[in-house]
């Protein structure tokens, strides 16, 4: 946006090179802003939805396995 307005203030806009480094200039300047905005749109939807809800109590952890059941050997 910087650019825009210094290319106005000098006086290069008014030409036909100028006026298509201001139409540049202007467009990143706008893509920057959308992309700025969608972020915090993003983070401020992220806080809303860890706020709204509560953590859940800790469950008990299932019992840890001891072996893998195989079926035994017949001994003779």
């Amino acid at each position: 946006m910087g650019a825009a307005v210094w290319l106005m203030a000098t006086g290069q806009a008014a030409t036909v090179d100028g006026l298509f480094l201001l139409l540049t200039c202007l467009t990143v300047a706008a893509a920057f802003a959308l992309y700025v905005m969608y972020m915090i749109k993003r983070a401020m939807e992220a806080t809303d939805q860890s706020a709204a809800k509560p953590a859940k109590a800790a469950a008990t952890p299932a019992p840890a396995k001891t072996a893998p059941l195989v079926p035994a050997e017949k001994a003779e």
